[in-house]
């Protein structure tokens, strides 16, 4: 279901429990943007979730790294003999 402006209908509902402080804070921020409250918490509350969500997914690596990274797909080394033991040991494990 979406609104007269195409977006989104909200359905779904959030609580939370804040201090007096909390509340007073959030009001303030939200009428500087110029929004409410609700709008101002479920906005910040969504740009963080992605944040977060981003910063899980994403992998950085150090130039080092990448090149070493890069290195090993374009001229890929065999297993070592310490790998194929940890995976002849590991094929043994599963089997007990």
């Amino acid at each position: 279901m979406h609104t007269a402006r195409g977006m989104p209908a909200r359905s779904e509902r959030l609580e939370a429990r804040v201090t007096p402080e909390q509340k007073q804070l959030f009001e303030r921020a939200a009428a500087l943007h110029g929004r409410s409250v609700s709008e101002f918490v479920v906005s910040v509350a969504q740009d963080a979730a992605m944040r977060t969500i981003h910063e899980h997914d994403v992998l950085y690596l150090s130039v080092r790294d990448s090149r070493a990274f890069v290195e090993s797909l374009l001229d890929p080394q065999g297993p070592t003999e310490n790998l194929r033991r940890a995976a002849a040991a590991y094929k043994e494990f599963v089997r007990e």
